[in-house]
């Protein structure tokens, strides 16, 4: 029987760290591997889903009608023109959007964005005259929202929905009485005697309320000439149509204030004849939101806003 080697203790510990060292990098190796593969997929995800693949993308029908929403008031930080002009752009530039469907649930707002939307809708459908757009009502359509609704080929509607508000307003507060019973005296200094406009803690000034009046007149003239415009002789006016009343669904197809009744569904499979649906509604990222509220809130804090904001509400 042969003796043990004298330095067969260290032979064997350095072959079990020279083991373990080995483990270690096979181990190394295969989550490297692993984690390659995770980020290989997120990054082929993301890309699909951006639709970075061009028109072939994968899960894009051959055919289909293109989805806009407009939800909620109509403003710069909320339902805003860059985001809906966008997703317009985006849907009549796909060469299989057969159709697009604005489908639109807003009580109105800023007249400037909503002016913008109908811009470029109108401009789209120029420059795209084979891919038909349509409004689609969903509870309500008013002001502001009925201005976009206008440039539409069609607009549909539910029997209920709520159609129609064609005028402007302009809100605010007057706190004078309330400052004279507490006993606050408002001190505002100004550089042009108008710059105070409406201020709410000031006694109303005739001649700026004329002023504001007028501009108001003029800003409806606005909205109705769109109306009719994109309307045409399908509008039977009446002596109430101008006057900010809202009706229902069934009542604005009557006044020519719409088309006729349809959802996002039968408006696909029937009127476009395509019923698979992509959605191209873009939403505003988080930091644009706060920019744009940022942005806002800066005009109030140094003066640049209105005192009342002009509303197609």
């Amino acid at each position: 029987m042969s003796e043990p080697q004298p330095n067969w203790e260290r032979d064997v510990l350095q072959k079990l760290a020279l083991a373990a060292v080995q483990e270690q990098r096979r181990s190394r190796h295969w989550s490297i591997l692993f984690k390659s593969l995770g980020f290989l997929y997120l990054f082929i995800v993301l890309f699909l889903a951006a639709g970075w693949f061009g028109d072939d993308g994968v899960g894009i029908p051959k055919a289909h009608t293109a989805l806009i929403d407009l939800q909620g008031v109509i403003a710069s930080d909320q339902a805003s023109a860059d985001a809906v002009i966008s997703s317009l752009q985006n849907a009549f530039e796909d060469k299989k959007t057969k159709g697009v469907v604005l489908r639109i649930n807003s009580p109105g707002g800023s007249p400037v964005q909503a002016g913008q939307i109908y811009d470029e809708i109108r401009r789209l459908r120029k420059l795209h005259p084979q891919v038909p757009l349509h409004a689609v009502v969903d509870d309500i359509c008013a002001s502001g929202g009925y201005y976009v609704a206008v440039g539409a080929d069609r607009i549909f509607v539910d029997k209920a929905s709520i159609v129609g508000s064609i005028g402007v307003l302009m809100d605010g507060f007057g706190f004078t009485e309330t400052m004279q019973k507490l006993g606050v005296e408002r001190r505002l200094l100004t550089a042009g005697e108008n710059k105070g406009f409406l201020d709410p803690f000031s006694p109303v000034d005739p001649a700026q309320q004329a002023y504001a009046k007028q501009m108001l007149e003029e800003i409806h003239g606005q909205f109705i000439a769109t109306v009719r415009e994109g309307r045409g002789a399908r509008l039977k006016e009446t002596p109430e149509m101008f006057s900010g009343l809202v009706w229902s669904g069934e009542r604005s197809i009557q006044l020519g204030l719409a088309d006729g009744f349809g959802s996002l569904d039968s408006v696909a499979r029937d009127v476009i004849k395509a019923e698979d649906i992509v959605d191209f509604t873009q939403e505003e990222s988080l930091a644009e939101r706060l920019a744009g509220r940022l942005g806002a809130t800066m005009a109030k804090a140094m003066g640049l806003s209105d005192r009342a904001g002009v509303q197609l509400r």
